[in-house]
């Protein structure tokens, strides 16, 4: 098996005048990670590239290994695919349905059938597995979708805004399901989302592509990692807040109130004893103004702050 999961060189594709892919060059490696970029950035042209629905107009890529072009039939042996569109017949069940995928995957009748009340199980569809498709909700429909990409047993799972159309609580089930299937299973996810917050949540690496062009690819850790700037949340009237935060300025701190949140920069960055004097300094302007701290700690990157840079 080769090292990387995915790999593109130069990757090119053209809509006739319009260019979807810009000669991306990226390697993804084994584990979650998270395809980002807004509508138009060519993720989906990526995808479908990767899955051998359009070829490429220039440059090459690989799926483990096998080329998208020449070996396109072996790569979909091993990719599972969650499809962002609606796509269940109405009139079959969950059995009946994920079944026949199994089986047009080329398991036996027999293991189909027993293969898909696994993935129904582990989805959370067991028990409603008999009821036609055409009565689930949106967050059962999306169930669905993932135990057919899973019935197969595939190596690399590619999700299609898995968590579209759900609402929180259905989001934060459907990420746990991608979370166990990809840690304690052992299979590789590709996650394309514009949701970002919910990438930070999932995903080992993320990959940002703008215009069809990789501007960035990393761990999450690494694009997430401690800022400048300290986060301070006080239990304290108005007026207490606004003496606090004046004994920090009188000290020289650049102080601004957010909302319910007290941020002060950390004048030379990650240097460890101007973190400690500022920590002093927060612990000496709580105690003299005579409030509460309920919570101090570093605030951390975002996603959301990265795509915007990137994209500006």
């Amino acid at each position: 098996m080769t090292d990387s999961l995915i790999s593109a060189h130069s990757l090119t594709r053209r809509y006739g005048a319009v260019t979807a892919l810009d000669a991306l060059t990226v390697t993804i490696a084994p584990g979650i990670t998270g395809l980002v970029g807004a509508n138009g950035a060519g993720k989906s042209t990526f995808v479908k590239i990767l899955l051998g629905i359009v070829e490429p107009s220039g440059g090459s890529a690989e799926v483990m290994g096998r080329h998208v072009v020449t070996e396109r039939e072996e790569i979909r042996a091993l990719v599972g695919y969650m499809p962002e569109h609606d796509c269940l017949p109405p009139d079959m069940s969950a059995t009946e349905f994920v079944s026949f995928m199994a089986r047009c995957s080329g398991l036996p009748a027999t293991a189909a059938r027993e293969r898909a009340a696994e993935v129904l199980r582990h989805v959370g569809l067991f028990e409603e597995r008999y009821r036609p498709m055409g009565g689930y909700s949106t967050g059962m429909a999306q169930r669905v979708k993932l135990a057919q990409a899973l019935v197969h047993d595939p190596r690399l799972l590619i999700l299609d805004e898995p968590t579209n159309g759900l609402d929180p609580a259905g989001r934060d089930e459907m990420l746990a399901l991608i979370l166990r299937t990809g840690r304690e299973f052992g299979i590789s996810v590709l996650v394309s989302s514009h949701l970002l917050g919910e990438l930070e949540r999932v995903c080992d690496r993320i990959v940002l592509i703008e215009q069809g062009r990789l501007l960035r690819e990393a761990q999450v850790g690494a694009l997430t990692s401690e800022t400048g700037t300290i986060v301070i949340e006080l239990d304290a009237e108005a007026f207490a807040v606004n003496a606090f935060t004046a004994r920090l300025s009188a000290r020289g701190l650049l102080v601004q109130v957010e909302r319910q949140r007290v941020l002060v920069e950390i004048p030379d960055g990650s240097n460890a004893d101007a973190v400690r004097d500022v920590y002093d300094a927060v612990r000496d302007a709580a105690h003299a103004a005579d409030v509460g701290l309920l919570r101090l700690e570093r605030r951390r990157g975002h996603l959301a702050d990265l795509f915007a840079a990137a994209a500006s």
